[in-house]
């Protein structure tokens, strides 16, 4: 296997860097990354194993999509312009890279005849749907651009499977956290920030009273899943799978884990208002990626953020 990963200097695409250059059937894994977002650090451990390559390329330029693409067998593809407040605020350039990045992708990987593709998507998607757990074939009306883009790679790989006879499995992913993510900048995910501000006795703001829920899923799962949609043998055609633990968490309540962990006080927060384009509750089914690609995921919350907590008292000085 030659495996390309789009994003690979992210947060989740340096993690699958990892795993896959442990696999012994995996001959070269290639990252296409153009460090908007990515950082050439989180890929620093792998420069010299000779089966790892680095290509600074912007999905949103054909011309580097087909150098990306020159010679693999399959693709994971990670790059996006993540946040959903992000997104509210520039919406083109999410649709840009989020959409126009991916048919270019598809595109390149189409000529250069490569079947096999597993895709970010997102449980944005659900939109307002209050079904609970969120099931594959029932989503809402969309809340926000991100959302939108996400749903219209869905889409495109729909109809790229039928065409061009291709095998596509998209991922719903539910707020992945774990090592690697970048607890700085405006559009940070709340482990991370809740992480560092827990190590500094901080208060964390929490959008909201606390209640709002989320399917925390540790970036292992979201490796693994990668993996299988892989090497797993399906036929021609799209698959789009909930990627999660299949348990919710309060906001509060995850300061509050975080806090004991830390040893930080759980009294220290301030609450905000809900942001524009959240979905309230969020709560993942996970029967379908279990049965049809055997999937098992790391559901101990509590272990995984300690691991975290590891993680960033070693990077945030």
């Amino acid at each position: 296997m030659r495996v390309l990963i789009t994003g690979g200097a992210g947060f989740i695409g340096s993690n699958l860097v990892k795993f896959l250059l442990g696999q012994e059937n995996v001959d070269e894994v290639r990252v296409m990354d153009n460090l908007a977002t990515g950082y050439r650090k989180n890929l620093a451990e792998f420069e010299t194993n000779p089966k790892f390559r680095f290509l600074n390329g912007d999905i949103r330029l054909a011309k580097d999509c087909e150098e990306a693409v020159k010679g693999v067998t399959h693709i994971s593809h990670q790059a996006a312009l993540g946040s959903v407040p992000r997104s509210i605020e520039d919406p083109f350039t999410s649709h840009d890279v989020n959409v126009n990045g991916f048919i270019k992708i598809l595109e390149a990987a189409r000529k250069e005849g490569i079947q096999t593709i597993a895709y970010a998507s997102s449980s944005a998607v659900y939109g307002d749907s209050e079904l609970s757990p969120k099931k594959e074939e029932v989503t809402g009306k969309l809340l926000s651009p991100y959302a939108a883009t996400k749903m219209a790679n869905e889409l495109y790989a729909e109809v790229y499977s039928k065409n061009y006879n291709m095998t596509l499995t998209g991922f719903r992913y539910f707020n992945v956290f774990g090592p690697k993510q970048d607890p700085t900048g405006a559009y940070a995910a709340v482990i991370p920030i809740f992480i560092s501000h827990a190590l500094k006795g901080q208060a964390p703001i929490i959008n909201g009273d606390g209640t709002i829920t989320r399917d925390f899923t540790p970036v292992s799962n979201v490796v693994l899943a990668n993996w299988l949609a892989l090497t797993k043998n399906c036929s021609e055609g799209h698959y789009v799978y909930n990627v999660a633990c299949g348990d919710s968490t309060s906001l509060l309540n995850l300061w509050e884990l975080i806090s004991e962990i830390v040893g930080s006080p759980r009294e220290n927060v301030i609450f905000g208002p809900v942001r524009k384009g959240d979905i309230l509750f969020s709560l993942a089914d996970i029967k379908a990626i279990k049965e049809d690609l055997g999937y098992e995921e790391d559901s101990d919350l509590k272990n995984a953020l300690k691991s975290a907590v590891d993680y960033y008292k070693q990077s945030i000085q």
